[in-house]
């Protein structure tokens, strides 16, 4: 399928979701992802605060987690058309932008390109880790700024059933998916 029919049809799919279905999805990919990648103290970890309103997978889980378990936090920010990379702490103080995204108040981009892992939002990933985001290329190019040995992890509700047909060249697929169900590598053995 194309890229504009699989965002319309995941979606939908995720709009017909219940907020407990969603939290309860959302605590399982959480568990999944803890049990799999078993993240420890000192470790980068840059991940996507959630827009509720597109019932996105709730990561605040995932953040309190890892600022409990001193695990470094590094959350994007949008400052005009560039994504910039914002450690956080608990004392962090975050405003919502025009986009319906809650972002650190600080614009200071920490300059950080090595993190362990990379936390992705998406709409959908098929079976080969090819994202389908909301089609603004933030993350593409973040991936390209960063080191190669980050692992790329997206978070999805759904499992993968269709291929994504349009992928282009400057589309970078991820490493990993983790579901409520799986983790999926990418990897094709090279772990």
């Amino acid at each position: 399928m194309l890229k504009a029919e699989l965002r319309k049809k995941y979606t939908q799919k995720r709009k017909a979701l219940s907020p407990d279905e969603a939290f309860l999805l959302s605590e399982k990919i959480f568990e999944n992802f803890i049990q799999y990648f078993k993240p420890k103290e000192s470790e980068k970890v840059h991940v996507f605060i959630p827009i509720p309103a597109r019932k996105e997978i709730d990561t605040q889980i995932f953040i309190q987690y890892f600022l409990a378990h001193n695990i470094r936090v590094y959350v994007p920010k949008i400052v005009g058309d560039k994504l910039i990379n914002i450690e956080i702490s608990e004392d962090t103080v975050f405003e919502t932008n025009n986009l319906g995204i809650s972002e650190p108040v600080s614009n200071e981009d920490s300059g950080e390109k090595y993190f362990h892992y990379v936390i992705t939002p998406l709409l959908y990933c098929d079976k080969k880790g090819n994202r389908v985001g909301y089609g603004k290329g933030f993350y593409d190019s973040l991936f390209q700024s960063i080191s190669e040995e980050t692992k790329k992890i997206g978070v999805n509700y759904f499992d993968p059933d269709e291929y994504v047909d349009d992928v282009w060249e400057n589309d970078i697929p991820l490493d990993y998916l983790v579901t409520a169900t799986e983790v999926l590598s990418f990897l094709s053995g090279l772990e």
